[in-house]
């Protein structure tokens, strides 16, 4: 109550201002005009919970960030187990969509590399092909415990992610135990994604055409 009390004299004071329920930033003036609270601050107060990450973007947003695509979005996609995070304030605006696994510091950065390998087909800007190169390398500057980590959680994914990434870790020699991927995959389906064997030799191994 006293804390409440103090930011309401605060803002009438014009001190600080109301950015949305429960949150407040202190305006800085500059020659334009009054600034508002840089955007990716404003996005980041949306991802956390007391000092914990609940969400984190997805989307073309992310497959930029991860030089899959030139594009950028109007609208963020925000990905959260816990939360829908929608949020349509100015310049902001986002769409909310569920994570396939609980999002935490350790783990939002590879829910994203699966996100990517989930939607290689709908990256625009993008051919299958390239996307696959960009995302082996990706998949690559990674340590075997990160990589490890990986394939546990591709285990929440749709089949098609499973075997993408079996392919690609065991293309570039990862040094990762893929069986439990593959006990999750049926053998008799085939995953239309449309790569070239010159591009992932390992496709066949994994039922992709």
């Amino acid at each position: 109550m006293t804390a409440a009390k103090a930011l309401e004299r605060l803002q009438r004071a014009g001190v600080i201002k109301k950015l949305s329920k429960g949150k407040f930033y202190k305006p800085e003036q500059s020659i334009f005009g009054e600034l508002k609270p840089d955007y990716y601050d404003q996005l980041n107060s949306y991802l956390f919970v007391k000092g914990k990450r609940i969400a984190y973007v997805t989307g073309i947003s992310l497959y930029n960030d991860l030089k899959l695509t030139t594009q950028v979005p109007f609208i963020i996609t925000i990905a959260s187990r816990i939360k829908r995070i929608s949020i349509d304030r100015g310049t902001l605006k986002t769409k909310a969509v569920k994570s396939y696994a609980d999002v935490n510091e350790s783990n939002y950065k590879l829910l994203g590399i699966l996100d990517a390998i989930k939607d290689i087909k709908k990256i625009p800007d993008s051919s299958v092909n390239n996307s696959v190169v960009r995302l082996s390398y990706i998949v690559r500057e990674h340590n075997d415990s990160q990589l490890t980590k990986l394939a546990n959680l591709a285990l929440f994914y749709p089949p098609r992610v499973k075997a993408l990434l079996g392919a690609i870790l065991e293309n570039i020699g990862a040094n990762v135990e893929i069986i439990e991927l593959k006990k999750n995959l049926n053998l008799l389906t085939k995953y239309k994604v449309g790569i070239k064997p010159e591009i992932l030799p390992t496709i066949k191994k994994w039922n992709i055409v």
